[in-house]
């Protein structure tokens, strides 16, 4: 596999003597598992980087950093899942997850971005992953001149957004259409997103910014 290739990489605490949530029983060291699969971003089955993605909104709240802190990237993925039914279950591909606030946060699983007359917004890593590519997209809409602000966004700032997308390992830059049933601006092409898209394609392809052990 030379390219397309996703890898799983999980660090555990290694073999305990006995079952217990204590680590003082990881008596043998760590194991670290390495888990590659050729995953093509155009065969994911959530992302369609065309034709765009649609949302709900979950009704379960995202982690507060009180609880199990979600710049953590741990395997308690529970409250990623439950949202990610939801989503299913209403024929979308991926749900919005609030904060304890009602401020948006992500969704189960990427980071979240909108344009609103020309700038760039995304929620603060405050109940997120702070993912790499989001990371990256931050620095090519700085590098474009293009004013970008990190603050809390309400859900009515998403439904009223020109544009939005999500950023993830998986998907890269996708398209949201559509979000609890609303129109994302006047539809596709995104004109932003898409000049984003290809500076994030052209980085990625000779620089490489996606090799990380903490990326989603």
């Amino acid at each position: 596999m030379l390219d397309n290739v996703h890898l799983r990489l999980t660090l555990t605490r290694g073999p305990k003597v006995t079952s217990s949530m204590n680590p003082y029983f990881n008596v043998w060291g760590t194991n670290l598992l390495i888990v590659p699969e050729w995953k093509p971003v155009g065969d994911s089955a959530t992302y369609d980087n065309e034709k765009g993605i649609t949302l709900i909104t979950a009704t379960n709240r995202r982690n507060s950093p009180q609880y199990v802190d979600s710049k953590i990237h741990h395997c308690n993925l529970i409250n990623n899942i439950l949202p990610k039914i939801q989503a299913n279950c209403a024929g979308a591909s991926d749900a919005l997850m609030l904060d304890n606030e009602g401020f948006v946060s992500e969704t189960n699983a990427t980071n979240v971005f909108i344009v609103k007359q020309g700038i760039v917004h995304t929620p603060h890593a405050d109940y997120c992953l702070p993912g790499i590519t989001r990371e990256t997209v931050i620095n090519v809409v700085k590098g474009f001149g293009i004013e970008m602000i990190e603050k809390r966004l309400s859900l009515s700032e998403f439904h009223c957004a020109d544009e939005c997308f999500t950023t993830g390992t998986m998907g890269e830059l996708t398209p949201v259409i559509m979000i609890d049933g609303r129109q994302i601006g006047t539809g596709l092409p995104f004109v932003i997103y898409n000049k984003i898209k290809l500076k994030y394609r052209e980085l990625t392809e000779n620089e490489g910014v996606e090799i990380s052990l903490i990326n989603r």
